[in-house]
C-alpha cells in the first residue's frame, strides 16, 4: 500500500512527524494468527510511503521476513508443530501514531534491515 503525506491529515495535523506503528503477524499452516506491533520514533519526519517502500524491498516475496534478522519479537507463542510451523512472519503495514516509541528510530531500523545488522 502506498502512502502519501496528504493521506494522513486530520484536524489540520499532518501525521508525517508522528511515530510509526509497524504491524506484523505470525500465521501458521493451519491459519492461526498471532499479531504484534512496534512503535518507531520518526524524528526526521520520513514520508510513510518511502518507509513502506524501503521495508517492502527487504521482504521475501513482498510479504514475509524473519523477525530475528530484523531485531523484532518472534510472535510464535504456542508449542512448535513441525507440520504447521515456520520461522517467517508477515508484514501488515505501517501507520502513523501518537503512541510513544517502543523501538529505535525508523531510519536506524531501515538501515538495519537493509544491511542485515
Amino acid at each position: 500500500m502506498a502512502f502519501k503525506s496528504t493521506d494522513f491529515k486530520c484536524h489540520n495535523v499532518i501525521f508525517d512527524t508522528m511515530n510509526i506503528r509497524f504491524e506484523y503477524l505470525y500465521r501458521d499452516g493451519a491459519n492461526y494468527k498471532q499479531f504484534g506491533e512496534v512503535i518507531f520514533s520518526n524524528p526526521s519526519a520520513m514520508d510513510l510511503a518511502k518507509v513502506d517502500e524501503q521495508i517492502r524491498k527487504q521482504l521475501i516475496d513482498n510479504e514475509w521476513f524473519y523477525p530475528a534478522e530484523w531485531g523484532l519479537k518472534d510472535l510464535h507463542y504456542f508449542a512448535w508443530d513441525d507440520e504447521l510451523d515456520h520461522l517467517f512472519h508477515e508484514y501488515i503495514g505501517i501507520f502513523p501514531t501518537d503512541e510513544p516509541a517502543t523501538e529505535m528510530d525508523i531510519s536506524a531500523f531501515l538501515q538495519k534491515i537493509k544491511c542485515g545488522l
